[in-house]
């Protein structure tokens, strides 16, 4: 199952807690995508810009499941683009969510995300264990 990695990256403390998740997503068997790895604007011109949006666009289309990191008062804008993107083909959307803070009294995230996801797991393992059991339905089913 190739899983689409959506988080935020842009300090060391995000990107370190992304490698450690693609990490045991991989030891579990998950093949995973995360930006981090591909390209990062380096000139900032228009052409290496698309070029990282067609990358990105690319690997969520060939995706089969997208896991987005939900910390933060508010979720990375990339990340909500991400999901919206996947809702929209339609894949499966787990988030991973580690932080306590939530987005309001009634919402642990911005309602149109939650209502978009399968579930919002606590921690890794918790998120491993739902990605398994979707593999185990999806094998099922053919």
């Amino acid at each position: 199952m190739k899983v689409f990695l959506a988080a935020p990256l842009f300090n060391e403390a995000e990107r370190e807690f992304n490698s450690q998740t693609a990490k045991k997503l991989r030891e579990n068997s998950f093949e995973v995508w995360l930006a981090q790895e591909a390209s990062f604007i380096q000139q900032g011109t228009h052409k290496e810009k698309r070029a990282i949006y067609e990358g990105d666009i690319s690997a969520l289309k060939t995706s089969d499941v997208l896991v987005a990191v939900l910390d933060g008062l508010d979720v990375d804008a990339g990340v909500a683009f991400e999901m919206g993107y996947a809702k929209a083909l339609e894949k499966p959307i787990i988030g991973l969510k580690t932080d306590y803070r939530t987005f309001s009294k009634m919402e642990e995230v911005n309602l149109m995300l939650d209502v978009s996801l399968i579930k919002i797991c606590a921690s890794i393992g918790e998120a491993i264990d739902l990605l398994q059991s979707i593999t185990i339905e999806t094998q099922k089913k053919n």
